[in-house]
């Protein structure tokens, strides 16, 4: 049977705070994402290096071992961007059934990569978009932003790259940049409302394409991949935004 797959539902650079207000969520081709964050799409590839010798999730309570991964945090406030002390990612169980309710210590996002004027670019942009999208009362915000490096792999025949499911992260914004994905098949994005009857499905396969997610309206879920050759992988870039705080216990 031959493998079917959706193209996103691409919006432009300068529809994705409408649209996020409108529906729910935005996806953006990389010329388009590049204009949206206000760089050139070379900035965007050249971060993609970042992700060759990722270390092992040593948190998967699946016993898989397709997953590496690195994570740090940020703060932007006004404009003005930080990086804040290397913490632990946490989520309540109501959010994340499978790895809920741990503290769950990642290897720091190395210097050099957050050194790059492009990534503060990033941050910035999601910052502001949260404002503009999310905080629709035009209070200012402080966004705390978690930022996380993933890399599934086919070594054991399948990855998953969200092993809890469909779901929500508990937070105000969330955003999936494609960083590449090498020899899979799968790999479906799959979003649904929260509250309502309607969903999308497409397969993001162009490097730096971005799904953006208003978190408190949407559901979303990526399906497991698959090998078309040998040592496949996908590489992606999730990054959240929370207003006033980092979830903790």
């Amino acid at each position: 049977m031959a493998l079917i797959t959706f193209s996103p539902p691409y919006s432009p650079a300068d529809q994705v705070a409408p649209q996020l207000r409108d529906r729910g969520f935005a996806v953006l081709q990389p010329a388009d994402a590049a204009t949206w964050i206000g760089c050139a799409p070379s900035d965007l590839l050249e971060l993609s290096a970042a992700w060759e010798g990722l270390p092992p999730d040593a948190f998967l309570k699946d016993g898989g071992r397709y997953r590496r991964r690195r994570h740090s945090c940020f703060v932007v406030e006004d404009g003005a961007y930080r990086q804040v002390a290397h913490r632990a990612h946490w989520q309540p169980v109501e959010y994340n059934a499978l790895h809920g309710g741990m503290q769950r210590w990642f290897e720091p996002i190395l210097d050099e990569t957050v050194a790059k004027p492009v990534w503060r670019q990033m941050m910035r942009a999601l910052a502001a978009l949260s404002q503009a999208a999310i905080a629709r009362d035009g209070a200012r915000r402080s966004w705390h932003i978690e930022a996380h490096q993933f890399r599934i792999d086919t070594s054991d025949g399948i990855g998953r790259p969200t092993p809890e499911g469909a779901h929500r992260d508990g937070v105000d914004l969330v955003a999936v940049f494609l960083v590449n994905r090498q020899g899979v098949k799968g790999g479906e994005t799959r979003i649904f409302e929260a509250a309502g009857p309607n969903g999308q499905r497409f397969t993001l396969t162009e490097p730096w394409s971005v799904m953006i997610l208003d978190d408190a309206r949407m559901i979303h879920e990526t399906t497991p991949i698959q090998p078309v050759e040998a040592g496949g992988w996908r590489d992606t870039l999730v990054v959240t935004c929370r207003a006033g705080g980092f979830q903790s216990e």
